[in-house]
């Protein structure tokens, strides 16, 4: 018998509660090795047992059951058991309720348990006290602020700050997202406030690819921009340089933990194109696949700020 068929076999005659409780038990075991895997090699890196910041980090993934990116007690906060996903009828999207009972839609082919799992994520990742949190204190979005978020996704972070803003640019590259972004934003696109592009931003102009320097203008103000693009953040930054230069009063959240030296390079990039810039407190875990090298802790993000008026 084939394994294809020993799988269809398997269904038909093993309930699935047991067969998701098996699946669960495998998943918890991977995820038991890949943090034992993890702690030795941060342990085996000098450079982290000499920062005390770091090492309290790794003591917590050694003491905490559940293995995070994020190795701190505030994950300890969020269930995805207590998140409820509901279904719209119209168009049989899935959605959460997100900040005052905001939908926030996603991907169709996603089923309820991913998403419960994927925005208890999104609730942990943007928690006052994570090293991925856009704003902070001071650092904010601000009534009739323009705004553009590159690397939107599901669109969580435009959505808390939508009826904010005066005007919001989404940039999302993943053709699957189009779909829940024009739901989810549905109010506010024939009011023309939300504007979303399916394109991927970065330091050249083609079919699928944009530049902010070729989107926006020339002496548009732009207040406020939001960058998580996996890696790709240093390719944003040649391609907004007139942009970012030009502008007078302008903030900047961008991603620094997809590469390991990348929060050097962007810092350097964001002090040439006249902004001071702050780390966000806090480590995140980073880890590749088994064939490169394995993890880092890393800063989460810059978050930048010019204000020459």
């Amino acid at each position: 018998m084939r394994m294809s068929e020993i799988k269809s076999f398997l269904k038909k005659v093993v309930p699935l509660s047991l067969r998701k409780k098996r699946h669960e038990c495998i998943y918890k075991q991977s995820m038991s090795r890949l943090k034992c895997r993890v702690i030795e090699y941060l342990e085996s890196d000098p450079v982290n047992t000499r920062d005390n910041e770091k090492i309290q980090a790794i003591k917590f993934l050694k003491k905490n059951k559940q293995f995070s990116v994020f190795p701190y007690n505030f994950i300890n906060k969020y269930h995805k058991k207590d998140i409820i996903v509901y279904t719209d009828d119209t168009c049989s999207l899935k959605y959460v309720l997100h900040e005052n009972n905001k939908r926030l839609y996603f991907k169709r082919s996603w089923d309820e348990e991913y998403i419960k799992y994927y925005y208890n994520g999104l609730l942990i990742e943007q928690d006052i006290d994570s090293p991925h949190r856009y704003l902070y204190e001071d650092f904010q979005v601000y009534e009739d602020d323009d705004v553009v978020d590159i690397g939107v996704a599901e669109g969580n972070f435009a959505l808390s700050i939508v009826e904010k803003c005066k005007k919001l640019y989404l940039f999302e590259s993943d053709s699957e997202w189009i779909e829940a972004l024009n739901m989810t934003f549905y109010p506010w696109l024939n009011t023309g406030k939300v504007i979303i592009v399916n394109k991927k931003v970065s330091n050249n102009n083609d079919r699928d690819t944009i530049t902010l320097d070729n989107y926006f203008i020339e002496n548009e103000e732009i207040n406020f921009i939001k960058v998580d693009i996996e890696g790709y953040e240093l390719k944003f930054l040649e391609g907004a340089k007139r942009l970012l230069t030009s502008q007078k009063k302008i903030r900047v959240a961008i991603c620094t933990y997809h590469k390991q030296n990348a929060g050097e390079e962007i810092n350097k990039t964001m002090m040439d194109y006249g902004f001071r810039s702050e780390y966000s407190k806090g480590y995140m875990v980073y880890f590749t696949d088994e064939s490169a090298q394995p993890c880092w802790l890393v800063r989460g993000l810059l978050r930048c700020i010019k204000n020459d008026v």
